[in-house]
């Protein structure tokens, strides 16, 4: 039996490693097909998508050595409109898929591309294992906080009291926190962003590239069909006072002149909005991602609100590192053929560990 060779990793500490980088310099039109990008006018699909070619030739990555799974879903469309490598796989289980190719092919740069119908919902078990498993691939979830492909029904992100055609009564669901539930399964990179957002898209989209292990960014993605207006308070005029901004190693503050701020409180933990002038900018708290106890971002996370959203802190909520599940996998079978040589699945299929069934 032939056995197959996988690829030698270079173990630096970027998530780019391994990836065999381009000498010819790229730009946005290397990395758009020639097929017709189809979203609803108005999609927040439309930004990202944009947002994503231009961040694209940044990389210096071959188109070759660039991989979009995605799932099913509006958001599942990306593959076709990128002149990477795609597959556009099945429902919820485009991360297990993306843990093959990152397990396998250490030279591919992996991307999921999903939904929060997609990634929640069919999708959630996958999603928390690759996370858990801190596999080396950056997950774009676009949560509108609807199911759009399928025409309106409610997604695990809508508001409980959501009116849909699932829910004609209101959804009585509690809904998810993406990042909460990051948080939880102990993801080593955790961010949230919004699609109309360019500058800040970009930024959150880097820093996820460059880390070593599993990225999750949730982008806040408008729906103005079937959910249109979810994120206008982060959007109009009044996102200031909205937008919680969190830049490592500085203090949390937000509002168009930064009056408002957040204080930890040392005996619960839990962390409160309070006026910069009442208590002065030494009371404040102070933003650090790179903490390994999750407890400060978890915390920060719980400040959206789980009803319509009015408030939302933004920006790479955790930034820590850990060995990677594909580091480790490739780094066991290099040890098992240096102890052991190849291995024989022929004699593995019928040694002792079988049964004969009468």
């Amino acid at each position: 039996m032939t056995s197959i060779d996988l690829p030698t990793p270079d173990l630096r500490s970027d998530g780019l490693a391994g990836v065999p980088s381009t000498e010819t310099p790229q730009t946005r039109k290397d990395f758009a097909s020639d097929q017709e990008v189809r979203w609803c006018p108005g999609c927040g699909d439309y930004a990202v998508l944009a947002a994503v070619q231009g961040f694209l030739p940044e990389l210096g990555l071959r188109r070759e050595n660039i991989v979009f799974i995605s799932g099913i879903g509006c958001a599942a469309r990306f593959p076709y409109y990128l002149d990477t490598f795609g597959l556009h796989s099945i429902h919820g289980r485009a991360p297990t898929i993306a843990t093959g190719l990152a397990v396998t092919r250490p030279d591919l740069s992996v991307w999921v591309v999903t939904g929060d119908g997609d990634a929640l919902s069919i999708g959630g078990n996958h999603l928390i294992h690759a996370l858990r498993r801190n596999v080396n691939m950056t997950i774009l979830l676009f949560n509108n906080r609807i199911y759009g492909l399928t025409k309106g029904q409610y997604s695990p992100t809508s508001e409980t009291g959501k009116v849909t055609k699932s829910t004609p009564m209101g959804s009585v669901d509690t809904p998810f926190n993406p990042i909460s539930l990051a948080l939880g399964a102990e993801a080593t990179f955790v961010a949230r962003t919004i699609d109309s957002d360019r500058v800040h898209l970009t930024s959150v989209l880097r820093e996820a590239a460059a880390h070593r292990g599993s990225s999750l960014v949730e982008i806040y993605q408008n729906c103005p069909i079937f959910n249109d207006g979810a994120f206008d308070a982060l959007k109009g005029g009044g996102r200031e006072a909205a937008i919680i901004p969190l830049v490592h190693g500085e203090p949390i503050t937000f509002g168009s002149e930064g009056e408002h701020g957040l204080r930890r409180d040392a005996r619960t933990g839990a962390i409160d909005v309070v006026e910069v002038a009442e208590l002065g900018a030494e009371s404040l708290l102070v933003h650090d991602a790179h903490t390994d106890d999750p407890s400060l971002a978890f915390a920060l996370s719980r400040l959206t609100d789980a009803g319509r959203i009015n408030r939302a802190p933004v920006g790479i909520f955790r930034q820590v590192e850990r060995p990677t599940y594909d580091d480790l996998a490739r780094q066991q079978v290099t040890t098992a053929r240096q102890t052991s040589g190849e291995g024989d699945l022929g004699a593995l299929l019928s040694g002792r560990d079988t049964w004969t069934v009468a």
